[in-house]
């Protein structure tokens, strides 16, 4: 069997598609696997160091102001995408392409089904992007991780899977002891984990440093602050002037993303649905902020899925957040019994097979 896996640009997209190769190597030893992710963006990194092959298209964003000189720059690059995205299907000859979002995955999908060749796309948001649906009006079904979804896909190709996560998260109670130890960290201390995403996020980094002083004098509090690789200059030099103590644990990325859950005892994240997928596996306590800066404003939609279950708590993002934000999460840390219900409510939203469903999927599309 050939399987291409198309997509990526941040890690909520790039860490459920390499889950499910896994779960497809696992299924099937000798699958042949071929990632196409967009040059210059973060998969073509992180793809390699797990041990799979990879290809590039120049395919950028599309700003929301459609008359622009960098979007006609983009329609350029576009077209160059797919034709050399056709060029790749006709080389590798797939038996499925799989969509799993970003702004690879569009050129690479059109491209499969202009040449006949069946595909697969996974639609992890609440609200689907416009790209899926475009693409879903020919391909053959539409993995998904929400109730609903019938208002944007044909009900006849939807199949609910959930959202694949990394196998690691499967079992971070265990590892409390053992993660604190990585991050040095003090077991008797509430741990609260700050997650922007792999590029970071403004408004969480300054929530931070709005509370920071707070946070150095606490007794009963210490703190894992993701800044993300966008703001990881400009946050240090800020550090360096303020200055933090020893409960205060600052990175742009977190390889050990098992050990920062197994350390935290309730997450400010932001309301991507990779990370709520991992979340629910890890089973802990949130504050969620939704981003105001993606499409379709999908994100308030992801963690308002979660509110009506009563596993999370929703905090939009505004000018009054950076005040209030990390101060709430400190009152959550210490409530031991808001953050045992938030943990059970969440936790019974986790779907743990979800990369062996797609990946069952994937092989009886081709079987058929």
């Amino acid at each position: 069997m050939r399987v291409i896996i198309s997509g990526g640009g941040t890690g909520g997209h790039i860490f459920p598609a390499i889950a499910i190769a896994g779960a497809l190597r696992q299924a099937i030893p000798d699958v042949e696997l071929l990632f196409v992710g967009a040059e210059g963006r973060m998969e073509m990194e992180k793809v390699p160091a797990a041990g799979y092959p990879i290809v590039g298209l120049p395919v950028v964003g599309i700003e929301r102001k459609l008359f622009s000189a960098k979007n006609l720059t983009a329609l350029g690059k576009l077209l160059t995408s797919l034709r050399r995205a056709t060029a790749i299907v006709r080389s590798f000859r797939p038996d499925v392409v799989v969509g799993v979002g970003g702004y690879a995955s569009a050129p690479t999908l059109w491209a499969a089904q202009r040449c006949g060749i069946p595909t697969l796309v996974q639609e992890q948001n609440s609200y689907a992007g416009l790209t899926n649906r475009l693409l879903a009006k020919r391909t053959k079904k539409i993995c998904v991780a929400y109730e609903g979804m019938e208002r944007f896909f044909p009900q006849k190709k939807i199949i609910f899977t959930g959202n694949p996560v990394r196998q690691d998260l499967h079992h971070v109670a265990s590892l409390r002891s053992e993660a604190l130890a990585y991050f040095g960290l003090k077991p008797d201390k509430n741990t609260i984990l700050v997650l922007g995403g792999s590029l970071g996020a403004r408004t969480l980094n300054e929530s931070v440093l709005c509370y920071l002083n707070n946070i150095k004098a606490a007794a009963d509090v210490q703190l894992i602050w993701q800044t993300g690789e966008y703001y990881r200059q400009e946050m240090g030099s800020r550090l360096s002037v303020r200055g933090y103590r020893d409960n205060v644990r600052i990175t742009s990325f977190i390889s050990r993303m098992d050990y920062a859950y197994a350390a935290a005892d309730v997450v400010v994240s932001r309301a991507g649905a990779g990370v709520i997928a991992e979340l629910c596996v890890a089973q802990k306590p949130c504050i969620l902020v939704p981003s105001p800066n993606v499409a379709e404003d999908h994100q308030t939609a992801n963690a308002r899925a979660l509110v009506r279950k009563k596993a999370a708590f929703l905090f939009p993002d505004s000018y009054e957040t950076p005040a209030l934000l990390i101060r709430i999460a400190c009152r959550l840390a210490n409530d031991e019994e808001k953050k045992k219900e938030l943990a059970q409510n969440i936790g019974a939203l986790a779907i743990e097979d979800a990369a062996d469903r797609i990946a069952g999927e994937i092989v009886n599309l081709v079987n058929s």
